[in-house]
C-alpha cells in the first residue's frame, strides 16, 4: 500500500514521532495505521507524544540579529543538559533565523508557517527534534525589535543564555553602549524604563503604604508628605532604568550615561528562562542518573 502525507500526519499524531520515523513504521508495516503504532513503540520511538506533560522549565534565552531586525526569544526543556546539546544549539539557530526573517506575530502564528518559509511546518520540525533528543522542548515566548540604520541593537546573553536582554539605543550606533544596557538590564532586572511608564494604580499603592510606613513611624502630619515623596523617588530607582545607577559606573544614572552615547532608550525586553513557570523537583545526582540512561 502506498504511504502518503496524510498517513504519515495521522500517525505523527498519534505518536509524537519524527517525519521520516512515521514513513518507514508506515512502510514496514504496509500501511496499516495500528500496526505502525506498534511498530514504533517497538523500536522505542514514540517518544514526543509521552512527553507533553511533562514539566519543561529549563531551556536557554537566545538572540538573533539580521540587519535592522533582531529577535530575542525563549525555549524550553526538561534539563539543563540538553541546553548543551549540539541538536539542541542547532534548533536555536534555527528558530532564530526563521523568527527573524519571517516576523511572526504570535507563537502559535510561528508554529504554524513553514520553516524559513519553504521547509517543513515549524511544530513538525520542533516534533522532530524532540524525537531525537528525547526531552519535551517547546518555544515559549519571543519579541521581534526593529531599528534604523541610526540605532543600535543592545545584546546580552548571561550565563549562555539562563538570562537575555535586547535593547535599541536610538539615535546612537554605539553598539558597545547598547550591550552595556542590555547587561544592566540583565544585572538589576528593571521593571520600567521610566517612572512615566508606571500604572497610575501602582504609583498611588505605593505612594499609600509609604504614607502608612510614615504614620505607624509616629512622625509628624506636616513632614509625612515630604517622606514620601523622598521615598517615592527612591522606589523609581529600584524598578525604573534610567533613574537607576549604572552598575558599570554607580556615579552616574542610567539615564546620563544614555544621553552621553548621544542616544536614548524608549523600551527594553528581559527574558529569564523558567520565570513564572512551574519547577519540577529532583535531586542532581537523580538527574545525572536519567542523563546517563537516554
Amino acid at each position: 500500500m502506498a504511504v502518503n502525507a496524510k498517513m504519515v500526519k495521522e500517525l505523527r499524531e498519534k505518536t509524537g514521532a519524527g517525519m521520516m520515523d512515521c514513513k518507514k513504521a508506515l512502510t514496514e508495516t504496509d500501511g496499516d495505521m495500528e500496526k505502525a503504532v506498534d511498530w514504533l513503540r517497538e523500536k522505542g520511538i514514540s517518544k514526543a507524544q509521552k512527553k507533553a506533560d511533562r514539566i519543561a522549565a529549563e531551556g536557554s534565552a537566545a538572540i538573533e540579529i539580521s540587519g535592522n531586525t533582531a529577535v530575542l526569544f525563549e525555549v524550553n526543556c526538561e534539563t539543563d543538559f540538553v541546553t548543551k546539546n549540539d541538536q539542541f544549539k542547532a534548533l536555536l539557530k534555527e528558530l532564530g533565523e526563521h523568527l527573524v526573517s519571517q516576523k511572526p506575530a504570535t507563537v502559535e502564528e510561528a508554529l504554524e508557517q513553514k520553516l524559513h518559509g519553504e521547509g517543513e511546518v515549524l511544530s513538525s520540525y520542533i516534533t522532530d527534534i524532540v524525537a531525537k533528543i528525547g526531552e519535551k522542548i517547546s518555544l515559549r515566548r519571543f519579541v521581534i525589535k526593529e531599528k534604523t540604520d541610526n540605532d543600535a541593537f543592545g545584546a546580552y546573553l548571561h550565563m549562555g543564555g539562563n538570562i537575555g536582554v535586547l535593547t535599541v539605543l536610538e539615535g546612537s550606533t554605539d553598539e558597545q553602549a547598547a550591550k552595556d544596557v542590555a547587561m544592566h538590564v540583565a544585572a538589576v532586572n528593571p521593571r520600567y524604563v521610566s517612572s512615566d511608564e508606571i500604572p497610575e494604580e501602582e504609583a498611588n499603592a505605593e505612594r499609600e503604604m509609604l504614607k502608612t510606613q510614615a504614620m505607624n513611624e509616629g512622625k509628624p502630619e506636616n513632614i509625612v508628605e515630604k517622606m514620601v515623596e523622598g521615598r517615592m523617588n527612591k522606589f523609581y530607582e529600584e524598578v525604573c532604568l534610567l533613574q537607576q545607577s549604572f552598575v558599570k559606573d554607580p556615579d552616574q544614572k542610567v539615564k546620563k550615561f544614555v544621553e552621553s552615547k548621544g542616544g536614548t532608550i524608549t523600551g527594553f525586553s528581559r527574558f529569564e528562562v523558567g520565570e513564572g513557570m512551574e519547577k519540577r523537583e529532583e535531586n542532581f545526582a537523580d538527574e545525572v542518573m536519567n542523563q546517563v540512561k537516554k
